[in-house]
């Protein structure tokens, strides 16, 4: 059937459908291109008017039960309905975090190299999991260049991942089968001696996602340790070192301690070779959570937090924190991969690789099989985007803004510095929070300014009381926001006679 285009036309798909083609709602490939085009012009005039935007906006509970009700047709709908439906039902209520004014969490906006590149990804549509794909390789080249920009050793593999709780997960379940094996007690009666004997040790500023992964590989909540911090929030190594040697002397097994790199409260950096001696020392695998702060080695002024990065057994990176990679795209960085696949590497007749297949399948070093190519290619877009001078430069823009919030709160009376480590988390409080309980106040003054749409800013419990906590992670905030969010904060705080609407608040997004 000869014709021009590569693209069949309506007449001609009777002879090339199969026998439910006609079940399937059809799209002639004019139409596509058309919404194609239409979505992107949305995207690109969405993307520019957000800064003009309200950061949030509360949902009606009708708008909310109409879309946790929503009911499939008998009938299918054109495809332009569905970019109707984005536009009014899902756009007008985001997260708020694309917006410049939005400091509640670390989640970044989406880098436009990696909204495009997600778009073809989802085209192409391979599976990042098993069979060999081009972007299966460009995965495995994006986690070298996120070692490379890490400090990692060369030798660094890893997966992508959904973001730092499937990371974290990974790591705990590989440093497991690394620590009972060495033992001889992967299998059988001797696995359930010693398993139910495992314990597990991270700062007591860890992030949730570590004890949720320790309760997805089976540890029990009075197996696991919070180790106390020092006056900087940072992993206190001489505790650290006494609570293994008590459980040592009780019969236990210390398998795995957990440094944050980039607390989520404070933003402390945990130090890392007191504690890789330690693990070293005592038999223990080292994982660093970074998923905030895990590549703050390529930044001049960080990188001397970083000494000893390349000695952990694992790593958790969040691309889609710190590069604004769109959500979910983390990492789990591995400088002996062959661990990844001791631990996930499993077989089917149905899943064979072929003598072509160079490398272990992705599969093999993670719990997916059918894995998306939309991490890897969004991933190495907004790498090469960027460059390694465009990353340093991006992580101290987010320094620079924090130091200069820290100084607009100095030189405000009413407000007080509380912490904040070395990456771009500041804590602050009203200095006279009045006779009423100062942590009410401040759970209100957030929720006001929620309310009020023209910055977000959320709270969080650090040194025994609740207090305001401002995250910078968008390339787009600049000092004008900052002032703007000193601004809402203190008319928040004129008025709380006047009690804010509650609105929906949610923790760091992993």
């Amino acid at each position: 059937m000869a014709h021009n285009s590569p693209y069949l036309e309506p007449a001609q798909y009777k002879d090339t459908v199969s026998p439910l083609g006609h079940l399937l709602p059809s799209v002639h490939p004019k139409t596509l291109r058309d919404e194609l085009v239409f979505a992107a012009e949305w995207v690109s005039q969405y993307l520019t008017d957000l800064p003009a935007n309200a950061v949030s906006r509360p949902m009606a509970p009708a708008h909310r039960a109409r879309l946790r009700e929503v009911s499939l047709a008998e009938t299918g709908q054109e495809l332009g309905r569905v970019l109707d439906f984005v536009r009014d039902e899902i756009a007008p209520h985001p997260t708020g975090n694309g917006h410049p004014a939005f400091f509640a969490w670390v989640n970044s906006p989406p880098a436009p190299a990696g909204l495009v590149a997600e778009l073809l990804a989802s085209a192409i549509n391979a599976t990042c999991g098993m069979g060999e794909n081009a972007l299966m390789d460009l995965e495995r080249g994006t986690v070298r260049m996120l070692a490379g920009l890490a400090g990692l050793p060369d030798t660094t593999g890893g997966v992508l991942t959904s973001g730092g709780s499937m990371a974290n997960m990974l790591a705990l379940a590989t440093a497991r089968t690394w620590f009972l094996t060495r033992r001889g007690s992967g299998d059988g009666p001797a696995y359930d001696r010693d398993h139910a004997r495992l314990t597990l040790y991270y700062s007591a500023q860890a992030h949730m996602s570590v004890t949720k992964a320790a309760a997805c590989i089976g540890l029990p909540a009075h197996r696991l340790r919070p180790v106390p911090t020092d006056a900087y929030d940072r992993l206190d190594p001489a505790a650290l070192r006494a609570a293994v040697t008590a459980d040592l002397d009780a019969g236990l097994l210390p398998f795995c301690t957990v440094t944050t790199l980039g607390t989520t409260a404070t933003g402390a950096v945990d130090p890392l070779e007191p504690v890789t001696d330690l693990c070293r020392n005592t038999g223990m695998w080292h994982h660093a959570d970074g998923a905030w702060g895990g590549l703050g080695a390529a930044v001049p002024a960080l990188a001397p937090l970083y000494q000893g990065i390349g000695g952990v057994d694992s790593l958790t990176v969040d691309p889609h924190k710190t590069l604004s990679v769109p959500v979910g795209c983390g990492a789990l960085l591995v400088p002996d991969p062959e661990h990844l696949h001791t631990a996930f590497a499993h077989h089917a007749s149905y899943l064979t690789p072929g003598e072509q297949d160079a490398q272990p399948w992705l599969s093999h070093a993670t719990i997916e099989l059918t894995r998306p190519g939309t991490r890897a290619l969004a991933l190495w877009a907004t790498l090469n985007h960027l460059g390694r001078g465009g990353v340093t430069t991006l992580i101290e823009h987010y320094l620079t803004l924090a130091d200069q919030l820290r100084d607009r709160i100095s030189a405000e009376p009413r407000l007080q510095l509380v912490a904040g480590g070395p990456w771009p988390v500041v804590c602050f409080r009203i200095a006279d929070p009045g006779e009423g309980d100062p942590d009410t106040l401040h759970t209100a003054v957030a929720r006001r300014v929620q309310d009020n749409g023209r910055a977000y800013l959320a709270t969080v419990a650090t040194r025994g009381r609740t207090v305001l906590r401002a995250c910078m992670c968008n390339y787009r905030t600049t000092t004008d926001d900052l002032d703007l969010l000193i601004s809402e904060v203190l008319h928040a705080a004129d008025t709380q006679d006047h009690p804010p609407t509650p609105v929906n608040g949610g923790p760091s997004k992993r």
